[in-house]
């Protein structure tokens, strides 16, 4: 296996682990459907902005979210479609496996 594989696993690895916490996945249901600000996430998820926003960095930092700044607030949505799709996927199999 050469180095370059290797990386992409390890990295796809970090990506599943930021599938395993219950909070990140509640924001990541959130995004689904639009971009919100840590105060509508913090509000909707009823936990505190720190502990929003410390889970949006991770979040960031695994290229999960993308942010964008309109004055003092910051949006944050999906990055991209994959998320979205994974998500999704997991979902729909965890519901089928309950027939």
């Amino acid at each position: 296996m050469d180095n370059n594989h290797q990386n992409n696993l390890q990295r796809t690895v970090n990506l599943f682990k930021i599938y395993s916490d219950y909070t990140r996945l509640r924001i990541i249901d959130l995004l689904t459907e639009a971009e919100h600000c840590v105060q509508d996430i913090a509000n909707t998820l009823e936990t505190s902005q720190s502990a929003i926003s410390h889970q949006l960095k991770q979040l960031r930092d695994n290229n999960v979210v993308s942010a964008r700044k309109e004055g003092k607030q910051v949006f944050y949505s999906l990055k991209d479609n994959h998320i979205k799709e994974i998500f999704l996927t997991a979902v729909s199999h965890i519901t089928e496996c309950d027939d």
